[in-house]
């Protein structure tokens, strides 16, 4: 359970602070960063899998159209989500994409009840009503439509969706899709090289290491992630993944200035409230059933 709790909170942590990671990558164009992190992180995913001598699972792919067909959904909706991402870092908007990653576990929710028709407890259903109320605020307060955070709490919804049923674990999955998006960010890499308009080429030598440190930077915390996750309880690992958009949250207005007034922070609030709702009922039914199995 410690090492399980350790690994989380690192893992959370890292995520929380890539907002200093992609600004020191500012001088390369987002789409470009994208590509590389693509090809930096299917790079050590290969060294990673060769040397654990574990590719036999892409062997049994290959007779497996519709498995593939799946993780290359997964994989162009998880470049969506990495590119928003890259983007709002780039243009300044941590906050914006903070929200995102506080509504992602509410989109999963709605997505649990839209797709796989499971059938959402009354406090699930009030939390989803009170953050919806959050982003109607945003909007009718002049601040605009969060596209921004509903893109990425969606698209990384729908990337955990199809994730939830797959087939493969995840360093293996993440290693297909990257294997599956690698010839389109080397054809996009060739062609800005001629139109002359390669980053890294004309980088200095600094940011071309951190260009290429995506790769570790990508990976790591998803085998983190992954070897907590199996020690730790899923209502625990729920509650620790509010890490990391907090941690944006407070990068994006304290660090980087951006703006967080309090018609702004009213929106958030009704986000929080949700959390604080879904977070509740949920540890409240675990407390629940344990007592039962107890008693049992």
């Amino acid at each position: 359970m410690r090492k399980g709790l350790l690994l989380a909170a690192a893992c959370y942590t890292i995520w929380g602070l890539f907002p200093l990671y992609f600004h020191l990558l500012h001088a390369i164009a987002p789409a470009q960063v994208l590509m590389h992190r693509m090809l930096w992180s299917l790079l050590l995913l290969s060294v990673v899998q060769v040397a654990r001598g574990e590719w036999g699972w892409l062997r049994a792919l290959a007779r497996q159209p519709r498995v593939i067909a799946g993780f290359a959904t997964s994989a162009g909706l998880l470049s969506l989500n990495w590119f928003i991402y890259i983007w709002a870092v780039d243009q300044g908007r941590v906050v914006d994409a903070s929200l995102g990653y506080f509504m992602n576990p509410l989109v999963n929710i709605l997505l649990g009840a839209l797709v796989l028709k499971e059938r959402l407890r009354s406090g699930q259903w009030i939390a989803v009503a009170t953050a919806s109320l959050g982003v109607l605020w945003l909007t009718l307060q002049g601040h605009g439509f969060p596209w921004i955070g509903v893109s990425l709490g969606v698209s990384f919804g729908l990337y955990g969706l199809l994730r939830k049923t797959a087939a493969l674990g995840a360093l293996e999955g993440l290693s297909l899709e990257t294997l599956l998006l690698a010839p389109l960010a080397g054809a996009y890499l060739g062609w800005v090289s001629l139109q002359g308009h390669n980053d890294f080429a004309q980088a200095p030598l600094d940011t071309r290491l951190w260009l290429v440190a995506a790769g570790p930077i990508t990976a790591i915390p998803l085998v983190m992630f992954a070897a907590g996750a199996r020690r730790i309880p899923l209502s625990l690992l729920g509650l620790m993944q509010y890490i990391a958009p907090t941690l944006q949250l407070l990068l994006g207005v304290l660090l980087y200035h951006e703006p967080f007034n309090a018609s702004r922070a009213a929106g958030f609030c009704f986000i929080w409230a949700a959390l604080a709702i879904y977070s509740g009922e949920g540890l409240l039914r675990f407390w629940q059933e344990r007592r039962g199995v107890v008693a049992t």
